[in-house]
């Protein structure tokens, strides 16, 4: 009996039997749902040491750059993991993916929360990083093969709340951590976790898709990736401590450089690339990667500049740094769900249209925060931009993948994640760089005492946020002339459909419009007869 229940959990579902009759399967739905929460646990781990990392600083005694590897490191790995998902999930089960990533993830926490020097706490979040660093493109490529086109919108705006809401509720829950147990804490959390998904995934989850042992990874190109961006983001980083003619500078800049160039060059000529970046030959899927890859960069950095704002600038506790944040979980959740279904109905150059412009409002409004801004004002800011990240990311990045035929979804998938990782790796310690210039520049400039230090820190941070409002900008432009084409839809179209159902004006929809021209086609075509008093009579 318990043979058959073994073999009961590792059979593969088929499309046809994971989605019948509009509706997911029970044990599709159980399985989906186990992905899902595994992935918002990756990306809950992700921004959770935001509030904590101003505590940890101070206690290993290092700089605000080092510091921030924490965050960004992870960040960087899941960039360099993304690109073997299509090997992995060709190669190997679901089952066994999944397994073998939350074994290492927990492995991970616990080293994290057992280490006395930074290095291992370093150490013990790259191993988290390569157990979750796979399971996103695993859930979208486990979305894209089980619904049809007509239903994706609304299946990746419910299980895309993973990738959204997790990093914005992580500070919150990290900050009350640190305050009343130490930021060790954390760490044991994510190791109980992480040990309840693997249990989870031993006992519930199924195998979607074929596998196929004959496939080979490309590792000399892992290896390259490795070095091209590892190399490319420890230069950036050093900049900030040491000048740019320095051996911990250019040297890693130049690797890094070389190391990206090889490998871009390599999965253009290799016949079984690691990275199909021949996806990237699609207009309508480069045009959703870049824009989508832009919002990390100007994203992710916001993450690491609040808190310092809120708790070094302003004076607030690690908790209450999380508490400014919280809302805006909310506001990506209702955002991130609707966007799906507006998508679907819509089309993705509206919904995302509109949500650049919200994020780049939200973006220049939080750019004014002052000494004395009051701290509603400022998490009111928070929840308006990630409003516009929920209406952003998630219809993007359906539109780019449905514009790919079903064989291309894994490698575009693989594509478009490692960008968005690494333009959010690298996107964090510039726009830290650039801050700290800043306020050193701005420093000098008023003195240099310590009475100047706050004023000088928040004049920093408020150009490093005025340079990611531009991004966003960019952002505007890019989806108002490059979002076109197959499922993008229209402005005019979704206003008119608007006014309609509020009844501003009169316009029939597309079922009664057609029946209206059948009717006057039939009433053309009717003949018709002379009565006797001249006028004209229907037979």
């Amino acid at each position: 009996m318990r043979k058959k229940e073994l073999a009961k959990q590792g059979r593969t579902l088929s499309k046809d039997g994971a989605f019948i009759n509009g509706k997911l399967t029970h044990e599709a739905f159980i399985s989906l749902s186990i992905l899902t929460a595994i992935t918002f646990l990756g990306n809950f781990t992700q921004l959770q040491l935001a509030s904590a990392l101003p505590t940890i600083v101070h206690e290993f005694g290092i700089s605000l750059t080092t510091g921030q590897w924490l965050t960004s490191v992870f960040q960087l790995v899941m960039g360099v993991m993304v690109p073997l998902t299509g090997f992995l999930t060709k190669r190997f089960s679901t089952r066994e993916i999944v397994i073998t990533s939350m074994t290492i993830f927990t492995l991970g926490s616990l080293l994290s929360w057992q280490s006395q020097t930074f290095a291992l706490v370093l150490l013990g979040r790259i191993l988290e990083a390569v157990g979750t660093g796979t399971m996103w493109p695993v859930l979208q490529i486990t979305v894209f093969s089980i619904y049809p086109l007509s239903k994706r919108g609304m299946a990746m705006g419910t299980v895309g709340l993973a990738m959204s809401v997790a990093p914005a509720i992580g500070p919150t829950l990290g900050g009350w951590q640190t305050d009343a147990n130490g930021w060790r804490s954390i760490f044991l959390t994510l190791s109980i976790c992480g040990a309840m998904a693997l249990i989870l995934s031993i006992c519930g989850l199924r195998n979607f898709g074929e596998r196929d042992t004959s496939v080979k990874a490309d590792f000399f190109s892992v290896a390259l990736s490795i070095f091209g961006f590892g190399g490319l983001m420890f230069g950036f980083t050093n900049i900030e401590n040491y000048p740019i003619t320095s051996l911990m500078t250019w040297p890693f800049l130049i690797v890094g450089l070389a190391g990206i160039v090889w490998f871009v060059l390599r999965q253009l000529h290799h016949t079984s690339p690691l990275l199909n970046l021949r996806v990237l030959k699609i207009r309508n899927f480069t045009v959703g990667t870049i824009i989508a890859s832009m919002s990390f960069f100007a994203f992710s950095s916001v993450t690491v500049i609040l808190p310092m704002y809120i708790q070094t600038d302003r004076g607030y506790s690690a908790t209450m740094s999380g508490l400014v944040m919280l809302p805006g979980a909310i506001g990506t959740a209702i955002a991130q769900f609707l966007g799906g279904r507006l998508l679907d109905r819509w089309g993705a150059r509206p919904v995302a249209l509109t949500g650049c412009s919200v994020l780049c409002l939200g973006t220049v409004a939080l750019s004014m925060v002052g000494s004395g801004t009051w701290i509603g004002l400022v998490s009111i800011c928070q929840f308006v931009r990630q409003i516009g990240m929920g209406f952003t990311l998630m219809p993007l990045t359906t539109w780019s993948l449905n514009n790919l035929a079903p064989k291309d979804v894994s490698a575009g998938s693989a594509v478009t994640n490692t960008a968005r990782q690494i333009a959010g790796a690298v996107g964090a310690p510039i726009l830290v760089i650039v801050m700290d210039s800043i306020t050193t520049l701005r420093h000098s400039a008023l003195g240099g005492g310590p009475s100047t230090q706050i004023a000088s820190n928040i004049f920093g941070i408020q150009w490093a946020l005025r340079i990611s409002a531009l991004i966003c900008l960019g952002m505007v432009l890019l989806v108002y002339f490059g979002v076109r084409g197959n499922g993008a839809g229209s402005g005019r179209q979704m206003t008119r459909m608007v006014l309609r159902h509020i009844h501003v004006i009169h316009t029939p929809s597309p079922k009664a419009a057609a029946q209206e021209t059948v009717t006057t086609s039939d009433r053309q075509n009717t003949p018709k007869l002379e009565s006797g008093n001249g006028h004209a009579e229907e037979r």
